[in-house]
């Protein structure tokens, strides 16, 4: 891959997770439910963390990452993205959270597969992995939310 690609693909990756920080705050500036708050405020807090290791990337070049490796249940895969409203349901802030982790997710990976060096590859497929580790954990709410057990 060419420096200036490297470049490109990374400055990008910056913008989209700069998106993701203020669309979490948003929502946690509106969540009412302090659980609520809490979590987008942790996610709003890793996408800072992963904003700072790109940008250390892009002042270094591609270094080695580890993370643990992490399921993808595919439970938000075929929802409807609903609008982006003022007054959305917390339930609604949740789907557009988690296909908003899917796409990162997807960017990753492709980033990953067309990626010819073995420690840049690396370093998406782990960005990948953390992304697939968000969405997990914005499904696991959701189900509990959007399907709550009735006794």
């Amino acid at each position: 891959m060419k420096p200036e690609d490297y470049k490109k693909i990374i400055t990008n990756a910056i913008a989209k997770e700069v998106e993701a920080y203020t669309f979490y705050r948003s929502v946690s500036d509106r969540a009412k439910d302090p659980a609520m708050k809490s979590v987008f405020n942790e996610l709003a807090g890793e996408e800072t963390k992963h904003r700072e290791l790109l940008q250390g990337l892009l002042a270094r070049g591609p270094t080695t990452l580890k993370f643990d490796e992490a399921k993808d249940y595919k439970v938000g895969d075929s929802i409807k993205t609903p609008d982006l409203t003022p007054t959305m349901k917390p339930v609604d802030g949740l789907v557009v959270a988690i296909k908003r982790e899917l796409e990162a997710m997807q960017l990753y990976t492709g980033l990953a597969q067309a990626s010819k060096e073995a420690e840049q590859k690396k370093m998406f497929t782990e960005l990948a992995t953390m992304e697939r580790g968000h969405k997990a954990r914005l499904e696991d709410i959701y189900t509990n939310m959007a399907f709550p057990e009735a006794w």
